[in-house]
């Protein structure tokens, strides 16, 4: 940009060349840079373009005018025609100064106003055809009385402003001429460009004072307003600097006395918890600012309370604080067993991590998920995890939990802001190698406030945890030395990213054996504990606990076990606190007499064979189950209907089913035309359950071809496989779990993919001596080993069986 302006100066008194204006046709421009001239002004200009400065020189050295516009945009450089206002000033050069660099400095002083009508060229200067436009000297009542008005505000803006001189308003009081009065106001008023220039646009000398009178209401409102938030200012500074005068007078009469301030005292008490906790030097740099911050605060500011908290958790964190590992591992071993009955595999793995402990001191923590049912003892475990190892334990429980704040805390800005659950956890714990359990992380939800699954991925990444950043500390804290241990019902709920940084270990649930072993060395004891009775005045026979556990709880867990145990408690200690009995002992017998009558009838045993009807094997959150799938057919033209809440893979898994048996007819000895005068309705029970996966698939086409065959299931039989078209079983998951259940409802046989025959070293060992796994890889096995033959007792009385088994026998004879 070729011309850069100085501050406006007062006008002096250089005449104006009598009829210049009047004689002027074309003029040569000088762009002017985020300023604007007006009439009667003298302003310094400062001109770095070679080409404007040989045009001043030119312009000097001839006595000719030059024409003044200022630019549209004041940072661009060479604006050309289009980017300056088509009014500006006719304009003399009274001085000019070369410098050293090529630069020139002058001194120009506006003469009158004038419009580009035409432009005469461009290059190397713009040259332009002026109209000029001189002000009217006649002084109406209105103008007189706006002039009067704004020779009265602008002596009150020079009493407010710090830049309008007093020889600004004398000067506007010696201008007789109106239009050059409004010249000159707008002229020092500290407003835009754009409104200085429309100011020089007004050629209307009435309107012209009008637009200044509003600027110069502007600026007097401004003014007014910052010389009062000046003065609120210089009193709220003036009662501080008392305040500070005064305490620092009462610290000399304490230090004459040889007391010391409370507030010292917190400085020095808060220096000597900082030394002692051994921080990190990061950490460290940051309290010993934060301490110098609040020794130079009032005590009785809002910042101060902000400061002493923020203070208070960066010395109270463990930062160097652990607690020795127990490493022996007989100890641990008696004290898991002692414990928990069972759960070979998450022992072994405790067991392993500290072996390796013992071996190598530098190991990282391990994160580790315990996967299972309610009521199968992970978070209890995890208690036990923490004594057998000799550390401390801190849960924290993520069930509904929504804002990522809870995890990394809330930034000091806010108001009430706290650490995250992590660092509270610790600081409650005292040291920094707990036994941390983050308890049902399946149930973590998110919404507007954020991810919390995300935030924990830097907390359970061993890789990243080393220095963990909560919101509110700022500063890095190391949780490697934390071990982690997180629960779950379910695993697909987990994002995958976050199940990858974990261990899974499954915990499917117990067998009835385990449940009585857990009864007698766990369960029972407590609750005789808890309900102030001796171990002699109460025993439960084993054959009751076996009813109880089949008659009136069914779950994975023991929770339920646990509550039928405390109410049979509760009715022995009222009869000895009332003296009729002191010892009572629980055999089967007595059950309903404590427990009312029985809760669940074992629907297995309950059913009589029928055809149609299958009994399959399910997964669910809380274990597996039994559910029963029911087919039955009705003259129509070969619909199919399901029914019983389905999911979209179950509903694939039903058509798939009756596909494989309309296209294997001859294989189940059926006419193919029989289908052409059947509806096919398949029920799944417990409508209001939603139900989906395809696992139940070989069961449903079991019910179908029973249905068409006419031959029941063979009894106490179960199944659970995936079909495809080609009759293919295909692997299932779970398959621990549908065990243990087939094991409760007394199957005795239970058929499973071939694929499958490799997880059958899970299934314990008791479960295998009572049922029998049979594994099958199609459709032409399950069908042999499940249906019963066609003449047996069960089947001979389906009329649908008679009809057809003649042409099925025919059809398979062809």
């Amino acid at each position: 940009m070729p011309v850069t302006e100085a501050p406006i100066a007062p006008p002096k008194a250089a005449p104006t060349p009598h009829g210049a204006a009047a004689e002027l046709e074309q003029l040569p421009i000088l762009p002017t840079r985020g300023t604007v001239i007006f009439p009667a002004m003298v302003a310094p200009l400062m001109v770095n373009d070679q080409k404007y400065a040989r045009l001043i020189d030119q312009t000097l050295m001839r006595g000719r005018l030059i024409g003044l516009i200022a630019q549209k945009e004041p940072d661009g450089n060479d604006p050309g025609v289009e980017g300056l206002y088509q009014v500006g000033t006719v304009g003399s050069i009274l001085k000019m100064l070369r410098f050293p660099d090529g630069s020139v400095r002058c001194l120009v002083q506006g003469m009158t106003r004038f419009t580009v009508r035409e432009i005469v060229r461009s290059t190397p200067f713009v040259v332009a055809k002026i109209e000029t436009h001189e002000d009217s000297t006649a002084r109406s009542i209105p103008i007189e009385a706006t002039v009067r008005n704004a020779l009265e505000l602008l002596k009150k803006a020079v009493e407010l402003s710090p830049y309008l001189s007093e020889d600004l308003q004398i000067t506007a009081i010696n201008t007789e001429e109106p239009g050059k009065l409004a010249d000159l106001i707008a002229a020092n008023l500290n407003v835009a460009h754009t409104q200085k220039q429309e100011v020089l646009e007004t050629f209307d000398v009435r309107a012209r004072l009008d637009k200044v009178m509003d600027l110069l209401n502007k600026e007097v409102e401004v003014l007014e307003l910052s010389r009062k938030i000046q003065s609120q200012a210089a009193t709220e500074m003036g009662r501080m600097q008392k305040e500070y005068i005064l305490r620092e007078q009462l610290k000399a009469i304490q230090k004459e006395l040889g007391e010391q301030d409370d507030h010292a005292q917190d400085i020095a008490e808060f220096k000597k918890k900082i030394e002692a906790a051994h921080m990190t030097e990061p950490a460290r740099e940051t309290a010993e600012k934060e301490v110098d911050r609040l020794e130079r605060m009032n005590t009785a500011s809002a910042e101060y309370t902000v400061s002493r908290t923020y203070l208070d958790w960066l010395v109270s964190v463990p930062w160097d604080i652990k607690t020795e590992d127990n490493l022996d591992l007989n100890h641990a071993q008696t004290v898991l067993d002692e414990d928990h009955y069972g759960l070979e595999k998450v022992k072994d793995r405790i067991l392993e991590f500290l072996a390796v402990r013992k071996l190598k001191d530098s190991v990282k923590g391990p994160i580790l998920c315990f996967v299972g049912p309610p009521g199968v003892g992970k978070t209890s475990l995890g208690r036990s995890i923490a004594r057998a190892m000799g550390r401390k334990f801190e849960r924290i429980s993520l069930g509904g939990l929504r804002d990522e704040a809870e995890i990394r805390g809330h930034r000091r800005t806010y108001i009430g802001a706290l650490p995250g659950r992590v660092i509270q956890s610790l600081r409650r714990a005292g040291v920094k190698n707990p036994v941390f359990m983050l308890d049902e992380i399946d149930k973590i939800g998110a919404d507007f406030r954020g991810d919390p699954a995300a935030a924990l991925l830097e907390v359970l990444d061993p890789e990243q945890n080393n220095s963990f950043s909560d919101h509110y500390l700022d500063v890095g804290f190391d949780l490697s030395a934390v071990m982690f241990i997180t629960t779950a019902n379910l695993l697909h709920p987990i994002p995958h990213v976050l199940r990858d940084r974990m261990e899974t270990i499954e915990m499917p649930g117990y067998t009835d054996l385990e449940k009585i072993q857990i009864a007698k060395r766990y369960l029972l004891p407590r609750e005789l504990e808890n309900h102030g009775l001796k171990r002699g005045q109460l025993t439960i026979a084993d054959d009751a606990l076996a009813h109880m556990l089949r008659d009136y709880t069914r779950e994975s867990g023991v929770r339920n076990l646990s509550r039928e145990i405390a109410t049979i408690c509760r009715k022995v200690a009222r009869t000895v606190a009332s003296g009729k009995q002191s010892k009572t002992a629980v055999h089967t017998a007595e059950l309903a007499e404590y427990l009312g009558p029985v809760k669940f009838i074992p629907e297995v045993v309950s059913r009589a064979a029928q055809i149609g009807v299958v009994p399959g094997l399910a997964w669910t959150a809380v274990g597996g189950d039994i559910i029963f799938i029911e087919a039955t057919r009705m003259p129509g033209k070969k619909i199919l209907t399901y029914t019983g809440s389905l999911g979209e893979v179950m509903r694939e898994s039903v058509q798939a089913a009756y596909s494989w048996v309309r296209s294997n007819h001859r294989l189940l000895g059926l006419d193919a035309k029989i289908f052409n005068d059947y509806d096919v309705h398949v029920h799944v029970p417990s409508a209001a359950t939603p139900k989906d996966g395809p696992s139940a698939g070989i069961t449903m086409a079991t019910a179908i071809a029973s249905v068409f065959t006419g031959r029941t299931v063979v009894p106490r039989l179960s199944m659970t496989g995936e079909v495809t078209l080609r009759g293919q079983v295909l692997a299932i998951g779970g398959l621990k779990e549908k065990a243990l259940a087939a094991y409760r409802a007394s199957i005795h046989t239970v058929l499973i993919p071939r694929d499958n025959e490799k997880d059958l070293i899970d299934i314990p060992a008791e479960v295998k001596d009572k049922v029998t796994f049979i594994p099958v890889t199609t459709m032409a096995d399950v069908i042999s080993h499940a249906l019963a033959p066609a003449n047996s007792k069960e089947s001979a009385g389906h009329p649908s069986g008679r009809r057809h088994q003649p042409q099925a026998r025919k059809s398979h004879a062809g």
